[in-house]
């Protein structure tokens, strides 16, 4: 009988060819919300706990705090509830009530701002209190270094080696640094691409963060290109990838598809390889599936 813990990673890869505008390329689709918490961001939250605790930095007693989007606040929930471990999470209020509920069900406190920023001030602030530790994603090593260990051996392992460009949304940057980090040591042409929304766009997972935010485990030299992505596109590839593919995930695995297929059109040949980070079922109160 193995721990919950062991079924972190190891996730499928899935052919994405009904919406794959070119016969010689082939697109995948990582599942990353077949992890247990049902997001790619199972990984890094795994990794900044059990680092933590390993370094002694997350002493017994002391209450976890973290601003998260949704996705990385579940993960830490879910595994902070097995390590006995209180945990506040603070939130954009614009988040969806699923999200809310589900780190609520295992156990953690919810604090809803007005932004994903005017989250990030608070939890600095709690995290200057005595008794709160932040692990602070956005700029913890062990964020990325989960991808490194985990996600890019998967994906080079389940290609064959044959992996021409790697697509993933761009929030916390840990996937794709990550990532990014072991399939150049494989292969230094593999092309790493990461999505930002277009000016004016909201998808949630999918981040141009301003300056001040900027994560700083992110190193732009690590991303060969970027391609911007509209709100509406990325809901509309969303639907698509429920009515045509039979996958049911989020807005930003949608604009990360998106940008797959726009790169697709671009090239003769390839294999190109995409991040499906969650599951739709956290959106069904919002819009995006209307």
């Amino acid at each position: 009988m193995s721990s919950l813990l062991h079924l972190v990673g190891n996730t499928p890869l899935v052919d994405l060819d009904h919406i794959n505008p070119n016969p010689n390329v082939k697109i995948y689709g990582k599942l990353e919300g077949n992890n247990p918490g049902g997001s790619v961001k199972d990984r890094a939250a795994y990794a900044m706990i059990k680092g933590a605790m390993e370094r002694g930095e997350l002493q017994p007693g002391v209450k976890l705090v973290e601003a998260t989007s949704g996705n990385t606040g579940i993960a830490l929930a879910m595994i902070a509830s097995l390590f006995r471990i209180e945990i506040e999470l603070v939130m954009p209020e614009n988040s969806t009530r699923e999200r809310v509920l589900t780190m609520e069900a295992f156990g953690a406190k919810v604090i809803l701002k007005e932004s994903i920023e005017a989250s990030r001030d608070y939890a600095d602030q709690k995290a200057s209190e005595p008794g709160y530790f932040m692990l602070n994603q956005f700029a913890n090593e062990d964020n990325w270094k989960a991808h490194y260990r985990t996600t890019g051996p998967e994906i080079w392992k389940d290609t064959s080696g044959k992996i021409t460009h790697f697509v993933s949304s761009m929030g916390t940057t840990g996937t794709i640094m990550g990532v990014s980090r072991y399939l150049k040591e494989q292969d230094s042409s593999v092309q790493i691409v990461g999505c930002q929304p277009t000016d004016g766009s909201s998808i949630p997972g999918i981040r141009k963060w301003p300056e001040a935010y900027l994560p700083k485990i992110f190193d732009a030299k690590r991303v060969d290109k970027v391609i911007e992505v509209s709100q509406q596109d990325a809901a509309s590839m969303t639907r698509r990838l429920a009515r045509e593919e039979a996958v049911f995930a989020g807005m930003s695995s949608g604009g990360a598809a998106w940008a797959a297929v726009k790169l697709a059109s671009e090239i003769e040949s390839g294999v190109i390889v995409t991040i499906i980070c969650d599951r739709g079922d956290r959106y069904l109160s919002s819009d995006l599936f209307g």
